[in-house]
C-alpha cells in the first residue's frame, strides 16, 4: 500500500505544504485542453487521476476525479464534481468502468506509477491519455543555465517516454501515441516551462511554489537563482542574452500526450 503524507498526498511532493494557492496558478490552457479533448475522442465517461484541482477535465463529459490530497480537493472549483480519496494502485472502481482516462502532469510523482497505469487499463475500455513531460528537454532554455538543479530534478521524476510506452502496452501490441503538444507564449497554466518568455514571473514566490519541483531544491539554490535573475533582467543582461525567447509564439519544451489505446485483444 502506497505511504500517504499528513493531507492524503500519495506522490513525493507534500502538497500540505505547496498546495495552497495551486489552483490560482496552474490554470487549464484552453489551447492545451483542446489536445486533451481530442484525445480522449468521443468517451463520455471520464476517469481522472490525480485530478488535484480538476485542471483539464472536460467539462461536457461525466467526470470521475481522483485525487489523494485533502489540500488538492478542496481547492476543485464548485462546478466540477468532488473527487474522490484514493491512490492511482488501487482505483476503487469494477474493470471496463470508463470510457477514456486520463492524468495530466500526475505520473511522475506515483511511487507505483506502473501500477497505477495498469489500473488505469483494467478500468478504462478506451483510451488513457498521459501529459507529461519528457525528461530529456528536446531544446536548451535559459532556465537550464540560472536553475540547473531544477531541470535535473525534474529529469529524475519524469517517467521516459519509453517506458510509459511499454507500461501502457506498446511491448504487447497495444498502440500508443506519442504527441508533442507546444507550450504557446502566453501560456495561461503555470507550470515551469510555461514562462519561457516572461523570465519575471518566476521571481514571484507563490507561482514557484505551484511547481514541485522547486519544493525539492534547497533555499540557497532559490536565492541564489532569484538573485541573479533579478539582476540580469535589470541590467538588460537577460534580453541580451536570451531575449529572442520574448519573440517566440509557442516553445516545445518537451510537453508531451502519451495515449494508449486498448490492444485488439482486450477490444473483443
Amino acid at each position: 500500500m502506497i505511504q500517504r503524507l499528513a493531507d492524503g498526498s500519495a506522490g513525493d511532493a507534500d502538497y500540505s505544504r505547496i498546495g495552497p494557492g495551486y489552483a490560482l496558478i496552474r490554470q487549464p490552457d484552453p489551447r492545451i485542453g483542446a489536445r486533451i479533448l481530442d484525445a480522449l475522442g468521443g468517451a463520455r465517461t471520464v476517469l481522472n487521476v490525480g485530478a488535484g484541482a480538476g485542471s483539464y477535465e472536460p467539462l461536457d463529459r461525466e467526470v470521475t476525479a481522483v485525487e489523494p490530497s485533502a489540500s488538492m480537493r478542496a481547492q476543485r472549483p464548485a462546478w466540477l464534481t468532488r473527487a474522490i480519496d484514493a491512490t492511482s494502485d488501487a482505483l476503487p472502481f469494477p474493470d471496463g468502468s470508463f470510457d477514456a482516462s486520463m492524468a495530466t502532469v500526475t505520473v511522475h510523482q506515483w511511487p507505483a506509477r506502473a501500477t497505477g497505469l495498469a489500473e488505469m487499463r483494467r478500468v478504462t475500455r478506451g483510451p488513457i491519455v498521459i501529459m507529461t513531460f519528457d525528461p530529456v528537454p528536446p531544446q536548451h532554455w535559459w532556465l537550464m543555465d540560472y536553475a540547473p538543479e531544477v531541470l535535473e530534478v525534474e529529469s529524475r521524476r519524469m517517467p521516459a517516454i519509453a517506458a510509459l510506452r511499454l507500461e501502457l502496452g506498446a511491448d504487447s501490441g497495444a498502440p500508443v501515441d506519442v504527441i508533442p503538444v507546444p507550450v504557446p507564449a502566453d501560456c495561461v497554466d503555470g507550470f515551469g516551462q510555461a514562462f519561457f518568455a516572461r523570465p519575471e514571473r518566476l521571481l514571484e514566490a507563490d507561482v514557484r511554489r505551484a511547481m514541485s519541483a522547486w519544493s525539492f531544491v534547497s533555499d540557497e539554490v532559490v536565492a541564489r537563482f532569484t538573485d541573479r535573475l533579478s539582476a540580469d533582467l535589470s541590467s538588460g543582461a537577460w534580453d541580451r542574452r536570451y531575449g529572442e525567447f520574448r519573440r517566440l509564439d509557442e516553445f516545445d519544451a518537451g510537453l508531451r500526450l502519451v495515449v494508449g489505446h486498448p490492444s485488439h485483444r482486450s477490444e473483443q
